[in-house]
């Protein structure tokens, strides 16, 4: 179904190693508002939403993996040159003792991530609109992480996850315009 190129979605780059930052962007690889629960979100919806928009959330949630895959990547060269007392100092010393740099999927306070994070009603307008609010709310995330590093290179590529969040959340919002004309016209399906 899916053919995977060997390369990243947009161009990883950091300048610095920086394990602080590398915290904070573990909030979006395995957080309630991260990369993995929105792919599985979306991937998992698409059984119980109507045919319109089925390839809509087959389309993002397959990106939102090529977007796990860059922040797994910022956070290993954020963190593949820090020491021991670095990783400590970042607050990643409980990771760094039970995952080396090892990626694992917690959020930044080290919550391991739950498949609670996954919302599914049944509602393909309930389930659009929550949707629409994870995609905002990633939106905020990268933000916030984008105020939070003066490393140009890292701000690039969070400003590229920033806009296509944008633009999932309009294609959401595109999407609940099409089946509240269908629900008007009682026909969903």
């Amino acid at each position: 179904m899916w053919v995977y190129e060997k390369k990243l979605q947009y161009p990883v780059r950091v300048s610095k190693c920086d394990p602080l930052m590398a915290k904070f962007l573990i909030e979006q690889y395995g957080g309630s508002d991260g990369e993995l629960a929105a792919a599985l979100r979306y991937l998992n919806q698409r059984y119980t939403i109507p045919d319109k928009v089925v390839g809509l959330l087959t389309d993002i949630g397959t990106e939102e993996f090529a977007h796990l895959e860059m922040i797994a990547t910022m956070i290993y060269k954020l963190t593949k040159d820090a020491t021991p007392e670095q990783m400590k100092a970042a607050g990643l010393g409980d990771h760094y003792a039970n995952h080396d740099k090892a990626l694992f999927y917690q959020n930044a306070s080290g919550v391991p991530w739950t498949a609670s994070y996954i919302q599914a009603k049944g509602d393909p307008i309930a389930d659009l609109y929550e949707d629409i609010a994870a995609e905002e709310k990633a939106r905020a995330t990268y933000q916030w992480l984008i105020d939070m590093t003066d490393d140009v290179d890292l701000q690039d590529s969070l400003k590229f996850l920033r806009e296509r969040e944008i633009v999932h959340s309009m294609r959401f919002r595109e999407a609940v315009e099409i089946l509240k004309e269908k629900r008007d016209e009682r026909i969903f399906y």
